[in-house]
């Protein structure tokens, strides 16, 4: 039995290779709920997503977000509408009143659906409808995601990190904002003061959850500040990770981040924006996984390869430097 760790890109492009290393009937994998965001009234889960569409084997791996081919005539129209309407586009906000009031679905500002700033096929908008509607009825996040998967035909077990909204907002120069509004909206251009997971303190991990994180545990190539910090601040899973084997793997090369703004978050949080710097973030980690241009130096056993994942192939040859690592770490 193995347990990751996914957010972001990174571990989903991990994920697209494991199955030749890791028998998808023992995998479990715990979604980052942190940058769910209430956008048009629906529900939207994009780390969790993007694992339900890809083991489902439609995802869009240009963009690894939504589905592959899907057609976007209700957002299209969206912004038709708003521009012919003489709406301002968004990201528009709810009124104040509205924001946390009503369905335990979202910790942060709700999104109006008026020029919706996020791009949402229609396939995709109809997995956000069901899933907000079987919350409607009474269902959990995780009863929902169980749903969802079966739809999809998933092999593996998948869990989002808890039933409790959890958001990350990134407060920056300009103000806080939702990490959909900073990343998607904004492009990450707003100078990053300092992130924060609102709802953490009150958020719990499931017992799903809990019982995934007895078994060996993998933290893939996520950024450990937005994708990983949310798990990490719900209550119990830091004692969890420190008490069975964890192997993570780096998204970075010495100071070189792979991709998006991992490097620029990580420094807003006092890290060093390397691997050394999330060797020290990640203090529950046995071993790590490093490319083999990476000279970091670290106090834990290293496995090295290429872990420049850009196809399935390359996926299996870190998939496979992951279980050497869990070798080493058990």
């Amino acid at each position: 039995m193995v347990t990751f760790l996914s957010g972001g890109t990174g571990t989903p492009k991990l994920l697209s290779g494991a199955d030749a290393v890791f028998p998808p009937a023992e995998t479990t994998v715990v979604g980052n709920t942190g940058d769910d965001v209430e956008i048009g009234g629906h529900l939207v889960c994009p780390d969790v997503d993007t694992v339900l569409f890809l083991r489902g084997r439609v995802l869009d791996r240009e963009t690894w977000w939504g589905i592959e081919g899907d057609t976007a005539g209700t957002h299209e129209e969206l912004l038709d509408l708003a521009e012919r309407a003489g709406l301002e586009g968004g990201p528009r906000y709810l009124p104040d009143r509205r924001q946390t009031a009503g369905r335990r679905i979202a910790r942060w500002r709700r999104f109006s659906g008026v020029a919706e700033f996020m791009h949402i096929g229609d396939r995709d908008r109809a997995v956000h409808v069901t899933r907000t509607s079987l919350i409607d009825e009474g269902a959990t996040l995780t009863e929902a995601t169980a749903r969802l998967a079966d739809a999809f035909g998933l092999t593996v077990d998948l869990l989002p990190m808890s039933d409790d909204p959890v958001a990350t907002i990134v407060h920056t120069d300009e103000g806080p904002m939702h990490f959909q509004e900073f990343w998607v909206a904004r492009g990450g251009d707003p100078a990053i003061e300092r992130v924060e997971f609102r709802g953490a303190d009150d958020a719990a991990p499931t017992a799903s959850v809990l019982d995934a994180l007895a078994d060996p545990i993998v933290v893939g190539p996520s950024n450990p500040v937005t994708s990983v910090g949310p798990m990490l601040a719900l209550d119990g899973v830091a004692a969890a990770l420190a008490e069975t084997p964890v192997v993570a793997v780096s998204p970075f090369v010495e100071d070189r981040v792979f991709s998006g703004p991992a490097d620029h978050l990580m420094a807003a949080e006092g890290h060093d924006p390397s691997t050394a710097g999330v060797a020290a973030a990640y203090d529950f980690a046995d071993a790590f996984v490093l490319d083999e241009a990476d000279g970091t130096d670290l106090d834990r056993p290293v496995v090295r390869t290429d872990t420049a994942i850009d196809d399935a192939e390359d996926a299996v040859r870190v998939a496979r430097a992951v279980r050497d690592a869990l070798e080493v770490a058990s």
